[in-house]
């Protein structure tokens, strides 16, 4: 495969906006794994995204790969960070230690989630129960750090739902959820996955009717390997385009053109998205770049100008 080419900034004299791009990352389970996800990171450090995602596992897993991954990042690359950070069942110091452990580390954005609870129910005495009561905490910390920020702040993210919530009773309800979050500082949300862009359309729509002002940036799975599409529609009960889902099946084991039907049904999405005012893309890669640089190929998204980070990229 031939290196992926830039995304171009736009000229001064062009009219659109620039779109921001983010990707997902997770941190390797192996050596192997460690080596294609770094190529990966290479091969999408050169489309010059605004930050990459780094996940973080249920009740802290994979805590200790997870920071030396945001460290490499930030010392290997030119990548910017936006750190994982689940809270449902996390008592107060507990978070706090890993919020000021990530900021010390020179993290200055943290995706706040609640996480899954526990197959058990059973959450222990003064744990944080909600997302909403993560992002307060973090607020509170940079109060007390904000002498360090130069009079900059923390960037807090937040989940969105294109559809219910499996827990929620209602997609008004998820609404209500993301404007609470909106109030306790959030600064952006990123949706989960979606596979039709009424979804998306919708999410925005009834967010802002409901007064959420912040961004909501669509995440974007590439619906390029049926097995992913199906296992995901499973976990987040939302059903994928059976017209997708039929297509992709009647190729067989022709997986190139499994690949071209994903790439353009994942544009279309995309293309979709940003037709419905979306700010941004954010891809989730599951650390893999040639799907992701395959959409990005076919959208031509306007950029904003870097050039001493443009030439950095050109000089490798």
């Amino acid at each position: 495969m031939s290196p992926p080419t830039l995304i171009e900034a736009p000229s001064s004299s062009a009219l659109a906006p620039p779109v921001a791009l983010s990707y997902e990352l997770f941190p390797p389970r192996s050596d192997a794994a460690s080596a294609t996800l770094w190529k990966t990171i290479r091969e999408l450090e050169r489309t010059d995204p605004d930050y990459v995602s780094v996940t973080y596992g249920a009740s802290g897993s994979n805590h200790a790969k997870a920071l030396d991954l945001v460290d490499r990042l930030q010392i290997e690359t030119t990548l910017r960070p936006l750190a994982h950070l689940t809270c449902v069942g996390g008592t107060p110091a507990e978070l706090s230690a890993i919020v000021n452990e990530l900021l010390d580390r020179g993290v200055r954005g943290i995706l706040a989630l609640r996480g899954d609870r526990p197959q058990d129910g059973i959450l222990p005495d003064g744990g944080l129960q909600y997302a909403q009561d993560l992002i307060e905490l973090i607020r509170r910390i940079e109060l007390r750090r904000s002498a360090q920020f130069a009079a900059g702040k923390i960037a807090i993210g937040v989940a969105a739902y294109p559809t219910k919530h499996p827990e929620s009773p209602s997609e008004a309800h998820d609404v209500e959820v993301l404007l609470a979050k909106q109030r306790s500082g959030a600064d952006f949300a990123i949706t989960q996955v979606f596979f039709h862009p009424s979804q998306y359309s919708s999410l925005v729509h009834r967010a802002r009717r409901a007064g959420v002002t912040i961004p909501i940036i669509p995440g974007i799975m590439p619906l390029t390997s049926l097995r992913r599409i199906l296992k995901l529609s499973e976990l987040s009960g939302v059903e994928p385009d059976s017209g997708l889902v039929d297509r992709i099946r009647s190729v067989g084991d022709d997986a190139a053109l499994a690949r071209k039907i994903g790439v353009e049904a994942t544009v279309a999405l995309a293309e979709a998205a940003l037709g419905a005012g979306a700010p941004g893309l954010h891809l989730y890669t599951f650390n893999e770049h040639e799907s992701a640089l395959d959409v990005l190929g076919r959208l031509n998204l306007p950029r904003p100008s870097r050039p001493s980070l443009l030439a950095r990229h050109r000089a490798r």
